[in-house]
């Protein structure tokens, strides 16, 4: 009889599903744990306890019985429906539902026999042990020693705390703990499904022999092979597993795909557990198209922290952006990347991520990542319940944009810092704040810039019921440039040299909130109007680093500064009106929201055209939430245009089904109706597609598209008119507890230099709690 392959069955615990039948059965499909012969449920494997079916059981015959702890021995507590002796042979004998135990010890059997000559205790009859790191074990027979430590075993099941189980039809254990099985299987799969009816492993490890080393908590395999639903697949050599599910070093499964830029590609990882805390994994990859490439990955957990390094290398020629052809020379390519973060005491943390690529398409031909920049950052932060400071600097590398890295800044130091008050002033909450900014490029322009501020803010509510908050703001701000005129965007720019200014905002915020019932729920109505002012502000005279991004959403409607960063200040009086809306109804939540602006003064606007601001009434904007349990989740954000009401940003999320069976759908069109755009204001259409179908329990089939709709009119660079497939990928995959495996097909449409568009291939497959 071939290993694994044992007679019988098992039924698994459930109402009407009863475990019958003796441990040999379980051997048979390891899917189900031993049971009782009268039908009595198998515990969980986590539940330790003496009497996990609830039941007080029979009164004690005597918490402890002499003989039991003779010469100094520990002492055994038992319990048994009847005891007997017998003389002759000097044996004491206790029958019905025995329970032994011995501090976290204990034994269940139907039997307990105990010679007093020789020491040796014999289990038999549905036999149910829990060691000390309870670990289960279930057994026809036992013999025990008076620590009641078990000794040889038949038909067995041995169910670990963490979940594994393995069964033999033989089993011996040494004075030391470890065991030795005979025709074993093991398997970490559940053996019931949701309802408790029985279910056979996906996988499972069948071998003449299985060590179990009790001190390490580690499972030697000989003669092993590895069955996929109770077909073998593949011999294993050497497998060492760990039984309280933690890693263990060893082989992983090899990947294969087909991609368009490499052809096949073949990988495999080997796992090294150096330690509890540290662990390196190395992988190589082996490609028909392409040179081989090797990586790493280190991952250290320290006793305030944790950082991990992660390195890709291969030696291979390769084509520049925008060119067609290879370089003449073969060049080393690779990518670095380290991350970490410490807790250096109570208030202070440091954090850093370091990613450098040796060219700019080494990570997308060979599908790490999508990234078109990648950026590098370290941080020092301090937090407490009054002040907070933070210094920073961070470096980008472009990748898949035609803009010259010279010109990409890098901050170096980003220094904020900030303080409240304890003691109110006025009765409002005052907050102090100082900035500092260093941007340097190689070849631009370099900006640098400090500044300090308060900001003053009372809450108050009214007897009727408003909420009014009352703000002041005030700021002197140092910059010095230099190299101005190799900033491209005019507007950019600001005067060279140093600069000063000084900036003073006061505003006045009022929401009143009205509540009543609504179609069986609640609903919430709250107009709310805000009035922000401060004087004419020096801002052309001035660099802008951090506040090109302005378009005008629901999200920054109500701020004091429109703009996203410190460069630009929005100045002169505008009014900011809006209402929100909110029902909580039975399984459903809607939430709105719409608002505009208008500005009193008269003088030229700051915003660019197609930003929504530019004129003294703003766009409308506004955004919807539509949440129905967790079914239905849907977003919309738009904002309108305020003369003919035409849409200049029209943005949907939307996602309907559930964990296994969904649909999503990603829509965003700008359209902002200028004859010219900034860099940072292109218009763009896009769609993205997603869905999953669930079918026979496990299976499913996966597919997403991202489709660019964007037409010449709207971008006169793309080659495109209105249709332009980016990627899409479509796929089938089973899942389960413990075992996972697909195939997927994708097609990138976009080729950039050496990352090729076509079609890419990829089957994956893995297990749980085991490498290979």
């Amino acid at each position: 009889m071939l290993p694994g392959s044992f007679p019988g069955a098992m039924q698994a615990p459930h109402t009407f599903c009863r475990y019958f039948s003796t441990a040999s059965a379980a051997l048979a499909m390891l899917a189900c744990s031993y049971s009782a012969a009268n039908a009595q449920d198998l515990p969980d494997p986590q539940d330790t306890s003496d009497d996990p079916a609830g039941d007080a059981g029979p009164a004690p015959i005597g918490p402890v019985i002499p003989e039991f702890n003779e010469g100094g021995q520990r002492q055994i507590g038992f319990e048994a429906d009847s005891l007997g002796y017998d003389q002759g042979t000097n044996t004491i004998t206790a029958s019905g539902n025995v329970l032994l135990k011995s501090g976290d010890q204990s034994v269940h059997a139907e039997t307990v026999s105990w010679d007093r000559e020789s020491g040796e205790i014999v289990a038999s009859g549905n036999v149910r042990l829990v060691d000390k790191d309870g670990n289960q074990l279930f057994t026809d027979s036992v013999t025990l020693t008076d620590e009641l430590e078990a000794g040889a075993m038949s038909n067995l099941l041995l169910a670990f705390r963490q979940g594994g189980r393995l069964a033999a039809e033989q089993a011996t254990r040494t004075a030391g703990g470890d065991i030795e099985l005979t025709r074993a299987a093991y398997s970490s799969c559940p053996v019931v499904d949701d309802e408790g009816c029985p279910q056979s492993p996906s996988w499972r490890i069948t071998a003449e022999r299985v060590f179990y080393d009790d001190e390490t908590a580690r499972i030697r395999f000989s003669g092993a092979y590895l069955e996929l639903f109770g077909t073998r697949i593949l011999p294993l050599i050497g497998v060492t597993l760990r039984a309280d599910g933690g890693p263990s070093s060893g082989f992983f499964i090899p990947d294969i795909g087909l991609t368009a830029s490499n052809g096949v590609e073949i990988s495999d990882s080997y796992y090294w557990r150096i330690a509890d805390n540290r662990d390196l994994t190395l992988t190589g990859y082996v490609f028909t198209e392409a040179a081989p490439m090797l990586s790493a990955e280190y991952r250290h957990l320290t006793d305030n922290g944790a950082f991990q390094i992660t390195g890709y290398g291969t030696y291979g020629s390769r084509i520049p952006l925008n060119a067609s052809e290879p370089s003449s020379e073969d060049d080393f390519r690779g990518y670095f990347a380290a991350n970490g973060r410490f807790q250096l005491d109570e208030n202070w943390t440091a954090s850093g991520s370091i990613r450098v690529a040796s060219d700019r398409t080494f990570l997308r031909r060979y599908d790490i990542s999508r990234d078109d920049r990648i950026r590098s950052t370290i941080e020092l932060e301090r937090i407490d319940e009054n002040s907070y400071i933070s210094i920073a600097g961070w470096a980008t590398q472009a990748l898949l944009v035609s803009t010259d890295q010279g010109r990409v800044p890098w901050a170096l130091p980003l220094i904020d810092a900030r303080y409240r008050l304890q003691d109110p002033v006025f009765g409002g909450t005052v907050e102090l704040q100082a900035n500092t900014l260093a941007v340097t490029r190689a070849e631009g322009q370099d900006t640098q810039r400090a500044f300090t501020g308060a900001r003053w803010d009372l809450r108050s509510i009214t007897q009727m019921g408003q909420e009014i908050t009352l703000t002041g703001l005030v700021r002197g701000d140092v910059y010095h440039s230099d190299q101005n005129e190799l900033t491209l965007t005019p507007s950019y720019r600001g005067e060279s040299g140093w600069q000063a200014r000084g900036i003073a905002t006061a505003a006045v915020d009022v929401k009143w909130p009205f509540i009543g019932e609504f179609l069986g729920g609640t609903q919430i109505l709250t107009p709310r109007v805000q009035m922000v002012a401060s004087p004419e502000i020096r801002n052309l005279d001035i660099p802008n680093e951090d506040a090109r991004a302005i378009d005008l959403e629901d999200s920054n409607l109500f701020a004091l500064n429109r703009f996203s960063g410190y460069d630009r200040v929005e100045d002169g009086v505008r009014v900011t009106y809006g209402l929100d809306w909110q029902a909580n109804i039975p399984g459903w939540r809607i939430k709105t929201t719409i608002g505009q602006s208008y500005r009193l003064t008269n003088e030229e606007t700051l915003f660019p055209d197609g930003t929504g601001l530019n004129e003294k009434f703003s766009d409308f904007v506004g955004r919807t939430e539509v949440r129905y349990n967790d079914f239905v989740k849907f977003t919309h954000r738009f904002r309108l245009d305020k003369d003919n009401l035409g849409v200049r940003r029209n943005e949907v999320d939307a996602t309907v089904g559930t964990d296994r069976t969904y649909a999503e759908i990603g829509y965003l069109r700008l359209n902002r109706d200028i004859d010219f755009s900034l860099e940072d204001l292109q218009d763009r259409e896009e769609v993205r597609l997603a869905g999953r179908v669930a079918f026979a329990r496990h299976w499913s089939v996966f597919g997403s598209a991202v489709v660019n709709l964007t037409n010449r009119d709207e971008d006169p660079t793309l080659e495109a008119d209105g249709f332009e497939p980016l990627r899409t990928r479509l796929g089938i995959a089973y899942a389960d507890d413990c075992l996972e495996f697909g195939f997927t097909w994708r097609r990138d449409y976009i080729e950039l230099a050496d990352a090729q568009s076509g079609n890419s291939f990829r089957v994956y497959f893995s297990l749980r709690n085991i490498g290979i």
